[in-house]
């Protein structure tokens, strides 16, 4: 299996994961939500930037 075959079924995968807080809890995801819109640009990016590392440090642990 090359990289590309990977993609679709990884993306589906994060729209799963991403998908169980607002099924399960909606009024607890509505609050997170609500404190997410208060950060800043700043906080907002370094947050998407751990994130980003986050996921590719797994990659390359996890890879092979």
């Amino acid at each position: 299996m090359g990289f590309w075959d990977l993609l679709l079924p990884a993306c589906a995968l994060v729209l799963v994961i991403e998908g169980v807080l607002p099924f399960l809890g909606p009024a607890l995801w509505r609050r997170l939500f609500e404190q997410a819109t208060r950060l800043s640009d700043g906080q907002i990016r370094f947050l998407g930037l751990s994130s980003m590392l986050s996921g590719l440090v797994l990659l390359v642990l996890f890879w092979n």
